[in-house]
């Protein structure tokens, strides 16, 4: 197949008030292609992606679509256009029906005079998603009774049957399993067949050097290069990505496990709906304690249940250090532990409020005075000392955190946890959908508080991090703890892969 250019960006630059996010980049894509977008976070990844797809416009500079002007006015004209985006966070709206998702800015095709017919819009919807063999995915149901996972699957399936000519997938394989990833790569590789592209945004290396055929990188808002198929290295990637020699180990460079005797969280016989059966587990003073398994094995729920955020049927968690049993989140954060969930944008943050609030809306006991008024002062210094100590690129303390990049969001929610000196951590798959830079940051981050004899509890869907940073790795199956492994220079993924299928 003869390959053209399809969508081409010239001299394209975007700011948000004093911020630049893209500084005069020009790309072109080509159809029969697969094209990697790869930078750090904050590189302008998601803004060019935006500006492809309708969501933003901009500041300067101009598109073209088979070579005519091309100037989308949301993502519905784009996808029409032919640009259609599968975006990084839930994309999907609650309380509403599957079907009623899928048709989204399209409900008058199911019009009868003023009236929609439910009927017809349920069958079209249905018949959708069984050609992407997603039959177990049924259109009248309400979109909530699916998992994040399926949720995604659909608005998956919301772009693709509009056939686009450019495929953008903006992270989305770090909100999936195996086979939902699957899923993804099979929709790439077939617009590469049909002659059409896709744009594919991730930060793992590894599945974008497997699946593209070029990779353009972007760091600070400039295009740094563009790679060929046989110009890709992992070393030459990252370091055009940071613009710098990464030095030093990525995890751990110990293999020995290592922790003291005093135990700081046990529970017992912990039962939670048929998502957690009967778990007991101890985490140690100095630990990283790595839960391991397939998505749904329930270590997400374990993690929620360890905080008191989830109400056990059975069971009892204690904190032993503190003397005390963790009914709520209350009692958990009065025991200092923190959470750092899986589902940051909606358990984690308060997109539409500051950074400042964010941080310190978990040290309000700390900076609340006599009188019972907080000081503003003190509140300041609280949540500067983490932006300080954590590197997190915001304009101001009073920026939304909604503007932030991924891994710099992630570094809130770590600061409001880190402000209050917590003593145990619980971090669901904390470096998801954040840039190699960040993650190797964050994992320095553990072994400083593992020294400082804080304890982590790592709950990871990434077999190299659970056996980069953990001294003890948990493997569940079905709700159960099906296997237990000690930190070991000759542990192989392979072998821990065995307990979790």
């Amino acid at each position: 197949m003869e390959q053209r250019q399809l969508l081409s960006a010239k001299h394209i630059t975007k700011k948000f008030g004093d911020v630049t996010a893209l500084n005069d980049v020009s790309i072109q894509i080509e159809s029969g292609k697969t094209i990697g977008l790869i930078g750090e976070n904050g590189s302008g990844k998601s803004t060019i992606s935006s500006i492809f797809s309708g969501i933003i416009s901009p500041t300067t500079g101009s598109l073209k679509l088979h070579n005519e002007e091309y100037q989308p006015t949301n993502m519905v004209d784009a996808l029409e256009k032919g640009i259609g985006m599968i975006v990084q966070e839930e994309g999907t709206i609650s309380g509403i029906t599957v079907a009623e998702n899928i048709f989204l800015g399209n409900l008058k095709l199911f019009n009868k005079g003023e009236i929609i017919s439910k009927k017809k819009m349920f069958e079209a919807a249905q018949e959708i998603l069984d050609s992407y063999k997603l039959s177990e995915i049924t259109a009248m149901n309400l979109i909530d009774h699916y998992s994040q996972e399926e949720r995604k699957l659909i608005e998956v399936v919301k772009v693709l049957m509009k056939e686009p000519e450019v495929l953008i997938v903006d992270e989305t394989t770090t909100a999936l399993s195996q086979q939902g990833r699957d899923f993804i790569y099979q929709q790439m590789e077939k617009q590469k067949l049909e002659n059409k592209a896709s744009i594919f945004i991730s930060h793992d290396l590894e599945e974008l050097i497997e699946h593209c055929d070029q990779l353009i990188v972007l760091r600070d808002g400039h295009l740094v290069d563009v790679l060929s198929k046989d110009e890709f290295d992992e070393n030459k990637i990252k370091n055009l990505m940071v613009g710098r020699e990464l030095t030093g180990a990525y995890y751990r460079e110990d293999f020995i496990p290592t922790y003291q005797d005093e135990i700081l969280i046990n529970c017992e016989e912990l039962v939670y709906k048929n998502k957690v059966k009967n778990i007991t587990l101890e985490l140690h003073r100095g630990e990283i304690l790595g839960i391991g398994g397939l998505s749904h094995c329930g270590m997400h729920e374990l993690g929620k249940l360890l905080f008191g955020f989830l109400e056990k049927d059975s069971g009892r968690i204690r904190a032993i250090s503190k003397k005390s049993e963790i009914k709520s989140t209350k009692d958990a954060i009065k025991a200092k532990i923190g959470y750092v969930s899986k589902n940051r944008d909606h358990e984690a943050l308060a997109l539409k409020s500051s950074v400042k609030d964010n941080i310190a809306i978990g040290g309000t006991d700390i900076l609340t005075g006599r009188f019972g008024f907080i000081s503003t002062k003190k509140e300041r210094s609280y949540v500067d000392q983490q932006i300080e100590d954590l590197a997190i690129k915001t304009p101001s303390r009073e920026q939304e955190v909604q503007f932030l990049s991924g891994g710099n969001k992630q570094k809130v929610v770590f600061g409001k946890w880190l402000a209050r000196d917590c003593d145990i951590l619980i971090l669901d798959c904390p470096t998801r959908g954040i840039d190699i830079g960040v993650k190797a940051a964050m994992y320095r981050l553990m072994e400083e508080m593992k020294r400082e004899g804080k304890s982590i509890l790592l709950i990871s869907e990434e077999l190299p991090e659970l056996l980069g940073m953990s001294d003890r790795i948990l493997i569940m199956k079905n709700g159960e703890i099906n296997h237990e492994f000690l930190r070991s220079k000759t542990l192989l993924d392979t072998e821990v892969i065995q307990y979790m299928i």
